[in-house]
């Protein structure tokens, strides 16, 4: 896939993982949908390194656990730029550790609403958009996991890891399911980066704290994952399809 051609839907791009992969794409100079919920101004910055890095992009709201929304979002994309390319399924959100035991129905709701249903309409609706015998182009999804799906997060966030449990077996079949249809998929499953989602689970300083205690004694960095996930859009990993790249320092 040529880098200078490439159309990538990012979702959640307005922060972590998701701006530092709209940056490196931009700089190969890839054109970049930036989907994003809530915080505008987030998202315009990404959009706005991605034009200083050399790129093009474009600013995507929408709630991807919303089918309308994720339509829509793709609809926009095509407009602006042409067609697609490539996903990154990267939305995800965490919540206050705690056992499974004091969680409520709305958090678990949420949580697999977003995680799953959302990760699960995005991709089917690149599958629809990408898959040659549908007359697309062909293309690449990479679905953002986590080291947590085989970790299992007890005492924290079992519902996190139960939703990115959930994206790797979606992304064995559907690799299975595309190959033939011109899409590869494949998973990234990110270790302790240091990121601001861990405020959302109650402790910022998680990933410094628990990264010392890695084989690399270090938390990650969203940049690190951006690196797994733009050669997984590349060329170079052509013949890579099904694949669970853990990218977590050996935890």
């Amino acid at each position: 896939m040529n880098a200078e051609r490439r159309v990538v839907l990012i979702t959640g791009a307005s922060r972590g993982i998701g701006r530092a992969t709209a940056r490196m794409l931009a700089r190969q100079g890839a054109a970049i949908g930036v989907n994003y919920v809530s915080d505008l101004a987030a998202a315009q910055q990404t959009a706005d390194d991605a034009e200083n890095a050399g790129g093009r992009a474009v600013l995507l709201p929408g709630d991807v656990a919303d089918e309308a929304a994720v339509v829509a979002m793709f609809d926009e994309l095509e407009t602006a730029f042409g067609g697609v390319d490539a996903l990154v399924n990267n939305a995800g959100i965490v919540a206050p550790s705690m056992p499974l035991a004091e969680m409520d129905t709305a958090r678990l709701k949420r949580m697999f609403d977003v995680n799953v249903l959302g990760a699960y309409l995005c991709a089917r609706e690149a599958a629809r958009r990408m898959s040659t015998d549908r007359g697309g182009r062909g293309g690449v999804i990479v679905n953002v996991s986590s080291a947590a799906s085989r970790l299992g997060s007890p005492n924290e966030f079992v519902d996190y890891a139960g939703s990115k449990g959930a994206i790797d077996t979606m992304t064995i079949g559907l690799a299975k399911e595309l190959g033939p249809r011109g899409v590869r998929v494949n998973g990234v499953r990110p270790g302790l980066i240091d990121t601001d989602i861990h405020a959302s689970s109650g402790h910022p300083q998680r990933a410094a704290m628990l990264g010392a205690q890695t084989p690399l004694a270090r938390a990650g960095h969203a940049d690190e994952v951006a690196q797994a996930i733009v050669w997984l859009l590349s060329d170079a990993a052509s013949y890579v399809n099904g694949a669970l790249l853990d990218v977590s320092g050996g935890r």
